[in-house]
């Protein structure tokens, strides 16, 4: 079980209270007033670092968009989430420490050059192309909002890829073609090429896709707050 007390416990309690429009301001001056040291000792595995970062990311996109009203063009860049006295934006928490310093637009095949040594020492050492699933950018066709724990992670990530891939994913069997989110295809590196895509829709949809043309659908921007799962 997690320490009441844990970095893990605070960020699923600064997303709860977000979720039921409740203060934060607590939870952020807590977050804001731990020291690298406790930041790195609690999150000493890629599973407590994909358990705290998600909930936090998805709880500050919620706050940004509400609170501070930045816009779609500036909300992932801006470093506006304090964090153990240090500034991070949500770029910062998707590409850098969930996607370990990889660009932001390049399809999962090449790494930051320009990552901080800071983002560097707080990275996962394994991408888990899951995370795709599991964050909300606040846009109609992102992912629903979920809380994460640490003892039922790798489980509430796979639920989390098999409700998201059914729910976008459409099979045109006469023309032998399979629609799915473009998500899949803006970070095919991380899923492994087409090959890896392929073989991540065939586990989901338990069907032999080997001989289908993939194609991905439009992704919709349009703004969609408060989306949980």
């Amino acid at each position: 079980m997690e320490n009441l007390n844990s970095l893990l416990s605070l960020s699923g309690k600064l997303l709860l209270n977000v979720k039921m429009n409740l203060d934060t301001k607590a939870e952020e001056l807590k977050l804001k007033n731990i020291d690298l040291i406790q930041l790195n000792n609690e999150l000493n595995t890629d599973e407590a670092k994909k358990t705290f970062w998600i909930n936090i990311y998805n709880a500050y996109y919620q706050i940004l968009a509400n609170r501070l009203k930045l816009q779609r063009k500036n909300i992932f860049t801006q470093k506006e989430i304090i964090i153990a006295k240090s500034h991070f934006s949500l770029d910062d928490i998707e590409h850098g420490i969930l996607r370990n310093c990889s660009l932001k637009w390049g399809f999962g095949y090449f790494p930051n050059p320009f990552c901080s040594l800071l983002i560097r020492n707080l990275t996962v050492q394994k991408i888990d192309f899951r995370i795709h699933f599991a964050l909300n950018c606040g846009a109609k066709s992102c992912p629903p909002i979920a809380f994460y724990t640490l003892e039922k992670l790798d489980k509430q990530l796979d639920e989390a890829t098999y409700s998201f891939i059914l729910s976008e994913t459409t099979i045109d069997m006469n023309n032998k073609t399979i629609s799915t989110s473009k998500l899949l295809h803006w970070y095919r590196g991380d899923f492994g090429d087409t090959k890896g895509i392929k073989e991540t829709l065939k586990k989901v949809l338990e069907l032999d896709i080997t001989t289908y043309k993939l194609c991905f659908n439009n992704y919709s921007w349009e703004t969609h707050l408060e989306n949980y799962a």
